[in-house]
C-alpha cells in the first residue's frame, strides 16, 4: 500500500507538525507533500524509520515562499491539484492551511485530520481582516470568496474527516456540512514529570499573535503585580515588551529544555486565547501545573474546572485577575499527580492507536469505487 501524507507548511514545529511527525511513525514509509517546508527542520522531526521522500508544491519555488508563503495562498489550490498521487492508495491530508483539496485516484481512501477549517475566510474572517494592512483589506474580499467556495467544494474530495476537537468537529460540520470523528492531538506527555515543588511565576507560553491574546495575560499582572514569564514570538511582542511592567518578563522564543524547566516550575499555565485544541495546556498539566484558561474552545475538552485547573468565564483582564486570585487565595488547590495523570489520557501513544484503528476501518470499509462487471451480473446482450 502506498501512502502520502499531505501538509500545507512546515517550517517550524508546532501541533499540526506534531500530528505529521506521529502519522509518519504509523507509516514510515510515507512519502510526504509540502507547499513550502525547511527540510532540515522537517527531518529533524520525522522518525528515524522514515524512509519516504519530501515533497514540496511550485509554491516553495515562488521568491522567498519560506518567509511570505502566507502571500501566495490565493495560489496553493491551484498547487494541490498539480500534484500527481495517482500512485498512492491512502491519502492523509493535514488540514488548516489548504491541504486537502488534492485529487486522487477514485478507489484511493482520503482521510483528512483538520486542525481547524482556515480561520482567515470562515469564523475569524472579520478579525483578520481588522488587523491587516490596507493591501491586504482591499484584496483579500475578492480571494477569500474564491478560497471558500473551493474549500467547501473540495471538502467533498475527502472520504473521511478526523478533528482534533470536539470544537473543530462543530465547525467541520457547519461550514463543510460532514461528520468529523474526534481524535485529540498527540502530545508527548511522558517528557513530562509532576514536580511538587512549583515556584512563584505564572508561564505564558505560545505564539504571540493578536488571537492568541498574550495581551490579556500582560495586562492582567501589571495589575496583579506578581511575576509572569512570557515565552514565544510573533507579532505583538514589541506591543507587550512596550506595556510589561518590571514583574513582567518576555523571554522570546526558548529551547524545549527551556520551555520543559519553566513548564514543571511555574506555578500556573496562563492561556487566555480560544484555541481549536491547544497541545500547550496539556503538557503543562502533564509537568503538574494547573492551567487558568479561557472557559471557550479547546479548552472546556482538556482542562477541568476546580481539579486541573480553573476557567475564566470572559475573555477579560478582570475575569482573568478573578481566576488569579482563587489560586492565590488557596481557595483552590491542585495535585500535580492527578494533572499528570489527566494528561496522560492525552498521550501520543494513545492518538497512534486511535489512528491505526481509523484507518483499518477505513481500509476495510472502502471497498472498490467502481464495481467491475461480472459475468453473473453483466446485462444480457440486446438481440433483434
Amino acid at each position: 500500500m502506498k501512502v502520502a501524507i499531505i501538509h500545507y507548511w512546515w517550517l517550524s514545529n508546532r501541533g499540526g507538525e506534531a500530528v505529521c511527525s506521529a502519522l509518519v511513525e504509523l507509516f514510515p514509509q510515507a512519502d510526504l507533500f509540502i507547499h513550502v517546508c525547511n527540510e532540515d527542520v522537517v527531518r529533524k522531526a520525522l522518525p528515524s524509520t522514515f524512509t519516504g521522500t519530501i515533497n514540496t508544491t511550485f509554491i516553495s519555488r515562488l521568491p522567498g515562499a519560506k518567509k511570505h508563503y502566507q502571500k501566495y495562498l490565493p495560489f496553493m489550490p491551484m498547487a494541490l491539484e498539480q500534484l500527481d498521487l495517482s500512485a498512492y492508495d491512502l491519502i492523509l491530508s493535514s488540514e488548516s492551511g489548504p491541504a486537502k483539496g488534492v485529487v486522487t485516484r477514485p478507489d484511493a481512501v482520503h482521510i483528512c485530520y483538520c486542525h481547524s477549517p482556515m480561520r482567515y475566510v470562515w469564523d475569524m474572517y472579520h478579525e483578520y481582516l481588522s488587523g491587516a494592512g490596507r493591501l491586504i483589506r482591499t484584496l483579500f474580499p475578492f480571494v477569500s470568496h474564491w478560497l471558500r467556495v473551493w474549500d467547501r467544494l473540495s471538502a467533498d474530495r475527502v472520504d473521511q474527516f478526523i478533528a482534533n476537537s470536539n470544537f473543530v468537529a462543530q465547525r467541520i460540520r457547519k461550514f463543510y456540512r460532514r461528520d468529523a470523528e474526534v481524535i485529540y492531538p498527540p502530545v508527548n506527555t511522558t517528557e513530562f514529570s509532576p514536580n511538587e515543588v512549583r515556584g512563584d511565576f505564572y508561564l505564558c507560553l505560545g505564539q504571540l499573535v493578536a488571537y492568541k491574546r498574550a495581551d490579556l495575560a500582560v495586562e492582567a499582572f501589571n495589575q496583579l503585580g506578581l511575576p509572569l514569564v512570557v515565552v514565544g514570538e510573533g507579532e505583538i511582542f514589541d506591543k507587550l515588551k512596550a506595556i510589561a511592567k518590571p514583574n513582567v518578563k518576555l523571554m522570546g522564543r526558548q529551547p524545549f529544555p527551556e520551555i520543559k524547566d519553566l513548564l514543571q516550575r511555574c506555578r500556573g499555565l496562563i492561556f487566555p486565547g480560544m484555541e481549536d485544541f491547544g497541545i500547550v495546556p496539556v503538557e503543562a498539566m502533564a509537568a503538574g501545573a494547573p492551567v487558568i484558561a479561557y472557559g471557550k474552545g479547546g479548552a472546556l475538552e482538556t482542562v477541568i474546572h476546580g481539579k486541573t485547573g480553573i476557567l475564566f468565564p470572559e475573555q477579560t483582564v478582570e475575569s482573568l485577575i478573578q481566576a488569579v486570585q482563587q489560586v492565590e487565595s488557596g481557595a483552590v488547590t491542585f495535585d500535580p499527580a492527578t494533572l499528570h495523570a489527566h494528561a496522560a489520557t492525552f498521550d501520543k501513544s494513545i492518538f497512534k492507536q486511535r489512528i491505526q484503528a481509523f484507518v483499518d476501518d477505513a481500509l476495510l470499509g472502502s471497498g472498490p469505487a467502481v464495481q467491475p462487471i461480472t459475468h453473473a451480473t453483466a446485462r444480457p446482450a440486446l438481440t433483434e
